[in-house]
């Protein structure tokens, strides 16, 4: 099939985003599919390099880290890519790039196939100072109205699709389709040495257990709530240090708060890592903890559940399947429950190791393969009406 992808975000290499748009290509590509990619350069120039159309384009930092507005319209290339003829298009972005997504739509017939990858209403703070008014306008103007031409929306989880349907009132087909993951980067395991070696680099040795948290630090991510529950139990577990890796605005107001709990010697931010030693860094921890309750799928806790870590969750709906109390981790919605499941964990290194085994199996059923042909098969459905069996090369 000939498939075109448009993105607002396609070269940030800490995105959840970007991560899921570059599986989905080198899957479909992998299974002999024609992609090409509309998003935008980080210069003033437009080019194509590898079936990616890149358009002119000035900076929008100031509302997102590395996002872009094209400043041209891209006659040529939209010209192009309209004489090659796409058979479906896959819009990642509601925003920027959508609209070229809908221009070639028109002139072709193609129809629009949506991922809906994020929970605007949490972001909402970062453009409306005005919560309740932004969340409606996001409801009303950015989900219901700029979809509505849309064939198929693609929730990442059940609790995706409950939000479109239920609060935003979306007349779309809705299909449930989990992002995939590169998880061969995730399967390689550091020696003895190696781990003792990295945890050392942190002040670490075999005698702490190492709670960790990797992600965006971002006010959505509710971080604040993850150290404030260290602290309230630290003094019970003399050994517990709480490593979090990544970068983001929240990380001064984070700094703050640690000095604040005076528990600066007990909490280590690793700041931006390069996204190919990401797994490196999940195994230098002992138990995954997050308390985000703004994932649409959540993509590092299956990152994590590959790495072969017990989890400790905020509950949310979008964890259902990653994270199955009492195989592979707890999940909490109180401090109660999250020293209770805590001391479950840290008190059986037993149980810690065979919860460790089953993360590694849970994550499989979200490799990249298993979402590039489901992906495939729902092209086939609105393109065609009809659905093919998988053909992915092996």
């Amino acid at each position: 099939m000939r498939i075109l992808i448009t993105t607002d975000l396609f070269t940030t290499r800490t995105n959840g985003v970007v991560t899921s748009t570059h599986n989905l290509i080198h899957d479909l590509r992998r299974r002999g599919h024609d992609v090409r990619v509309i998003t935008f350069s980080k210069t003033k120039e437009s080019y194509v390099e590898d079936g990616v159309y890149y358009i002119k384009s000035a900076s929008l930092e100031w509302i997102y880290p590395e996002l872009r507005m094209p400043t041209s319209r891209a006659g040529k290339f939209v010209k192009e890519i309209v004489a090659w003829g796409p058979e479906v298009i896959h819009t990642q972005c509601e925003f920027l790039s959508f609209g070229f997504a809908k221009r070639i739509a028109r002139r072709t017939g193609a129809p629009i196939i949506h991922t809906y990858h994020t929970m605007y209403e949490d972001y909402v703070g970062y453009v409306i100072p005005f919560k309740r008014f932004g969340r409606w306008c996001v409801r009303r103007f950015v989900t219901r109205r700029r979809l509505r031409r849309v064939h198929t929306i693609i929730a990442p989880t059940a609790k995706v699709r409950d939000y479109l349907v239920d609060r935003c009132k979306v007349k779309n087909n809705t299909a449930v389709i989990p992002s995939g993951i590169c998880l061969d980067k995730h399967k390689t395991r550091l020696t003895v040495e190696e781990r003792r070696e990295g945890r050392a680099a942190f002040g670490f040795d075999d005698s702490h257990t190492v709670l960790i948290n990797l992600g965006r630090l971002g006010t959505e991510k509710n971080l604040e709530e993850v150290i404030e529950y260290f602290s309230r139990v630290k003094d019970k577990y003399d050994g517990a240090r709480l490593l979090i890796v990544g970068g983001g605005p929240a990380r001064e107001s984070l700094d703050k708060l640690v000095s604040e709990l005076g528990i600066g010697d007990r909490v280590v931010f690793a700041g931006m890592v390069d996204p190919d030693t990401v797994a490196r860094y999940y195994q230098l921890g002992d138990l995954f903890v997050c308390a985000s309750t703004s994932e649409t799928q959540g993509l590092t806790y299956i990152e994590a559940a590959a790495n072969c870590l017990p989890l400790l969750c905020r509950n949310d709906p979008c964890f259902e399947g990653v994270v199955i109390d009492g195989e592979n981790g707890y999940r909490y919605e109180s401090f109660e429950e999250y020293a209770e499941k805590l001391d479950l964990i840290l008190s059986d290194p037993d149980w810690c190791k065979r919860a460790g085994a089953r993360s590694g199996e849970i994550s499989n059923l979200f490799d990249r393969t298993v979402f590039g042909g489901s992906v495939e098969s729902l092209y086939r459905l609105a393109a065609y009406g009809e659905e093919k069996k998988d053909t992915a090369q092996v």
